[in-house]
């Protein structure tokens, strides 16, 4: 009987032993949620503290909780970028702050499934680097006959500047079963408007003879696509890495519209998340 005793006994410690282990795993800190909260040995005891996770069976992370909240996001970037084709000896340096706000709960479509975030951003700082002004050889009309002839007009270059604005930022923030990483996609659209005519052209950096200005426009367009990840060093903090596809055109505002067809933009970022 004292052996029974004894072997009852050590089954009750042991017991107790994993029930006090699991309970310390599965705490939560007080007012954080996740996506789905499993309370263990459902039905318990009064006083035991469910456990939190995030929906694939992780304690609660940095990513789950953003998911969960639909936090605010918000935080400064930089763009550098480089035009592509008959572009690529243009380039770019862009700065701003960014604004955003998750707005729907997980939506569950496979390899989609993710949340809607929409966002906007401003850009005081924003530089084209473009090759120098040079003199460029057209076929003209001489009004006096009409007829075609050979000239040679001055094209605008050099560096330009300008403020960027970016309203409409649609973002797709994929469902993640990373603690750290979560990866998105997004479509946006911008408006430009640069201190001189932009792309450069004749004379797009003022004309003084009006009848050959033929320059471009101080405002611009920019469709763009791309996608990214934001990296979480801690709660509700991240750097964000992007890599954007950038379309710049006039919409035929100005005279002419050769616009940058494509340009290839690398940003990185730091990110609250409230």
């Amino acid at each position: 009987m004292k052996r029974i005793e004894g072997f009852v006994l050590l089954l009750l410690t042991v017991g107790a032993m994993v029930a006090s282990g699991q309970t310390a795993a599965g705490s939560a800190t007080p007012g954080t949620q996740a996506e789905s909260v499993v309370a263990q040995n459902g039905g318990a005891p009064a006083g035991q503290v469910p456990m939190v996770t995030d929906g694939f069976g992780h304690v609660a992370d940095p990513v789950a909780k953003v998911r969960d909240k639909r936090n605010w996001e918000y935080g400064p970037f930089l763009n550098w970028g480089t035009g592509v084709g008959d572009r690529s000896d243009y380039k770019f340096f862009w700065g701003g702050f960014e604004l955003g706000k998750v707005l729907t709960p997980v939506v569950h479509a496979g390899i989609f499934s993710g949340q809607f975030q929409y966002g906007g951003n401003i850009m005081p700082l924003w530089q084209a680097y473009t090759p120098p002004p040079h003199e460029q050889t057209l076929t003209c009309v001489n009004f006096a006959t009409g007829q075609p002839v050979s000239c040679t007009l001055p094209a605008g270059g050099g560096t330009f500047y300008g403020v960027s604005l970016t309203p409409v930022i649609f973002r797709w923030n994929f469902l993640s079963k990373s603690r750290r990483i979560q990866p998105w996609f997004q479509g946006a659209g911008g408006l430009l408007y640069t201190t001189h005519k932009y792309p450069p052209n004749l004379l797009s950096n003022k004309s003084t003879i009006p009848p050959l200005d033929e320059g471009t426009s101080v405002w611009n367009f920019s469709p763009q696509g791309g996608l990214g990840v934001h990296y979480f060093i801690r709660d509700a903090r991240s750097i964000d890495f992007g890599v954007n596809a950038v379309h710049i055109s006039s919409a035929s505002l100005g005279d002419r519209n050769p616009g940058v067809n494509a340009s290839i933009q690398l940003q990185v970022g730091y990110s609250f998340w409230k």
